[in-house]
């Protein structure tokens, strides 16, 4: 079949792209302010990619259209699609019926660690002799990619809260078939289309509700709302339910958290009683409930605790994830998908603890939907606590955020977050944060860029800055 893709750019779009090549179909797609890691995965597969959406994109023969959940009516392409009344789909529906049906499916769901957790879950199965077809929402560096495609039975699939497509507006986790859930936690986010933390409670529970007898949900409780939907699920569920976390309230425990030597170890006991050693790379609280889930979600695929953590040894993280871009002139920078409060809490927390002794930056751009609102200003103002510096970007098109609600105030933030004793600055762009730090950044300094988008490219501008010093 050939499949075209409006919005082919997305993270989840772009890795059904290569997921269909790899079963033979040919791919098209359209997108607009394409930018890496995506664009650049696309360029590698001979993918080919229109540039803008334009109504005459339609002339293109295909056999169905895949649009995108960020393709909106009065898109010019979609509705010259819909005009002629073209055969169209939404991701989620072309992944669960090429591949996830009549395999035995895990999905990986929360509000934050998603894309880590489903990445660390596909390398701990491949080590552990599965071969996964896998999609995650990021570049699994292990793999070199943010998919595969195999003929196993085992498929492992980043599980997102955001709605499906505009003419299916349930979230595009509802589509995958678990036989195993992780919903690692559950905040307010999405500010666009859910209105409080009830809706997206209410969406979280139906995900639970559809693992079925013979499978498992994976469940942290050190969020309260995930404890409040269990709860509130209570002899309604007819799966076998793992709780995880941190404290003796889990079923299964990570006790005896250590992080030195570039290296976090942890104890996991299970009912109380100890059952495994493990130590990671990855560093921060957050990372440790990521592995926890998934050793569980591992050991019920019957994968030994020795091949765990061989998996744990070897894993590389994900692009964007906490990911070094370079060091240079004696300057680490960063580059981080964090957007959410929280995300943005743990992270810094995270490299307090693996940088405990260098000076920290903080560089964040609202740029999501959500974080361009003001709904989250006064978590903000507190997120950036672990930083001895922060500079707030401007808003993203706040012409567009203003759609969706009341836009965030950068210049209340940042006195915000001034008033807490913490050197803080707005600047517009990414070029002028750049100007700004050419002669603040100093040796032992590192710079972490907080951002969902491009940012302007900021991250090569300051290596390049810095390059110009040496």
């Amino acid at each position: 079949m050939h499949y075209h893709l409006i919005g082919i750019c997305g993270t989840a779009m772009a890795s059904l792209a290569g997921m269909l090549q790899a079963r033979g179909h040919k791919v098209t797609g359209s997108d607009q302010n394409v930018y890496p890691p995506m664009s650049t995965q696309l360029e590698g597969l001979g993918i080919e990619i229109m540039q803008g959406y334009r109504a005459e994109n339609a002339d293109v023969l295909r056999d169905c259209t895949v649009v995108g959940n960020t393709i909106m009516r009065g898109n010019p392409e979609l509705e010259e699609v819909l005009n002629r009344k073209l055969l169209y789909r939404s991701q989620a529906e072309i992944v669960r019926e090429e591949f996830i049906r009549g395999r035995r499916s895990l999905v990986v769901a929360g509000t934050h660690g998603k894309t880590t957790t489903t990445s660390i879950a596909a390398w701990v199965a491949e080590v552990g002799g599965l071969n996964p077809t896998f999609l995650v929402g990021g570049v699994v560096q292990n793999f070199g990619q943010s998919f595969r495609v195999t003929d196993s039975d085992y498929f492992i699939i980043e599980g997102d809260e955001y709605d499906t497509a505009f003419f299916d507006k349930k979230p595009k986790f509802m589509s995958y078939l678990p036989e195993i859930a992780i919903v690692n936690n559950i905040e307010f986010d999405h500010a666009d289309i859910y209105k409080d933390i009830d809706s997206i409670k209410w969406q979280f529970s139906r995900l639970m509700n559809l693992v079925p007898g013979n499978g498992r949900l994976i469940a942290g409780i050190a969020s309260p709302a995930v404890r409040e939907v269990l709860a509130s699920m209570e002899g309604k569920l007819f799966t076998t339910v793992e709780t995880f976390g941190l404290s003796e309230a889990a079923k299964w425990q990570a006790r005896d958290l250590e992080f030195a030597d570039n290296k976090t170890r942890f104890s996991v006991y299970c009912n109380g009683e100890p059952w495994g050693e493990f130590e990671t790379h990855l560093f921060g609280e957050f990372n440790v409930r990521n592995c926890m889930a998934v050793i569980i979600a591992a050991d019920a695929w019957g994968i030994s605790k020795d091949k765990i953590q061989e998996a744990f040894d070897t894993f590389k993280s994900v692009k964007r994830r906490m990911e070094v871009r370079g060091t240079i002139a004696g300057v680490t920078v960063i580059d981080d998908f964090a957007h959410h409060p929280t995300a943005v809490d743990e992270t810094l927390k995270a490299l307090r603890q693996k940088y405990s002794g260098n000076r920290i930056i903080a560089v964040f751009e609202p740029r999501s939907r959500t974080s361009r609102l003001s709904v989250f200003e006064d978590r903000y103002k507190q997120a950036f606590e672990h930083a001895d510096m922060v500079i707030i970007a401007g808003v993203y098109n706040t012409t567009d955020a203003a759609t969706y609600g009341e836009v965030l105030n950068v210049e209340e933030l940042v006195a915000g977050i001034a008033a807490r004793g913490k050197p803080a600055y707005s600047m517009p762009n990414a070029d002028a944060i750049v100007t700004h730090l050419a002669g603040e950044m100093r040796d032992g300094d590192v710079v972490a860029v907080m951002s969902n988008g491009g940012f302007g490219g900021i991250h090569e501008k300051l290596l390049d800055q810095l390059a110009d010093r040496e």
